[in-house]
């Protein structure tokens, strides 16, 4: 009898499992980019192909207090289609819970509102969320979530797999994707991060360069045009002086410019590409509780106290 109370008390939780094959990467750069990069005077042989950040930390990331931030206003439907809300909220007010959790937390719910009574009660939040400084609920809400979402690698392979665990099929799978397409936009931007700085850093010289060689040539052409059938030295030193300026801006503009091709080729190649193995799917049973363990245990217990009961206290 408890055991049939025990697992029926319990809330169905089904989890929902992603896994990604990350793109092999290979030191050193590809022929056409590594002749360009020579080209434009750049070793990219030691730049390519290096990872400081490491799949052992995945884990970490999706449950460090920014990552799950992100996660907060993210909108989730449940499977009946009655619920319409964030994940914060979903976490928040519409978690089910087994009857005796009421009963533990009781005398802690008592202290926290003993202690309130002795608490400001006109601090508000203002400006949405604050990682800096959360809210006892936030804070709450941001812990069960850590624990509910999963990743793993597997050393041989490299695969990636991410797993979250909700009360909902469809709110699991939906977090799931979620989770996945932010991890894959973190490792990204994390990875690009200084090609990309790279690239905006180069791309303002090409356009100085690129200014002051249009600068010098139209102010040659003009010298030029003014001075025609002009033999005097002092115009052939003027006009030499001039052309050697725009051949040097020109120079550096030629060079800028293939610069600022293997900077984009940089930020390509270097950019993380993923398979997906296996996609986020609704999935159609629970993970637990399992609630034929529950009763089988539950019978072996009760048998176990019987045996005790009839060889010990009734002999």
């Amino acid at each position: 009898m408890w055991g049939v109370i025990l697992a029926f008390s319990i809330p169905r939780e089904y989890t929902t499992r992603v896994k990604l094959a990350p793109e092999v990467s290979v030191k050193g750069t590809s022929g056409n980019m590594g002749a360009l990069a020579a080209m434009a005077g750049i070793n990219l042989s030691n730049n390519i192909g290096e990872d400081a950040l490491s799949p052992e930390l995945y884990p970490d990331i999706v449950t460090s207090t920014p990552f799950l931030l992100e996660l907060f206003p993210v909108y989730v439907t449940d499977l009946k289609g009655e619920i319409h809300t964030t994940l914060y909220e979903y976490m928040d007010d519409y978690q089910r819970k087994p009857w005796w959790d009421a009963i533990i937390s009781l005398p802690k719910n008592m202290i926290g509102w003993g202690v309130s009574l002795f608490k400001d009660k006109n601090i508000t939040r203002e400006g949405g969320l604050d990682p800096f400084r959360l809210t006892p609920d936030e804070a709450d809400v941001l812990d069960e979530l850590g624990q509910r979402i999963g990743v793993s690698i597997d050393k041989k392979t490299g695969v990636t797999t991410i797993s979250v665990t909700m009360q909902d099929p469809l709110v699991s799978a939906m977090v799931t994707d979620t989770v996945m397409d932010n991890l894959q936009e973190y490792i990204t931007r994390y990875r690009t991060n200084k090609a990309r700085h790279d690239l905006a850093f180069t791309e303002k010289l090409y356009k100085d360069a690129k200014k002051e060689y249009f600068r010098v040539q139209q102010q040659y052409a003009r010298y030029t045009d003014g001075n025609q059938h002009v033999a005097l030295k002092s115009y052939l030193i003027e006009q030499e002086r001039l052309q050697n300026e725009m051949s040097l801006a020109y120079g550096i503009y030629n060079q800028v410019a293939q610069q600022l091709q293997v900077a984009k080729a940089k930020v390509q190649e270097i950019t993380p590409v993923y398979t997906v193995v296996q996609p986020a799917t609704v999935p159609l049973k629970p993970s637990k509780p399992g609630r034929m363990m529950i009763l089988a245990g539950t019978v072996f217990l009760a048998a176990l106290i019987s045996m005790f009961w009839i060889g010990f206290v009734k002999s």
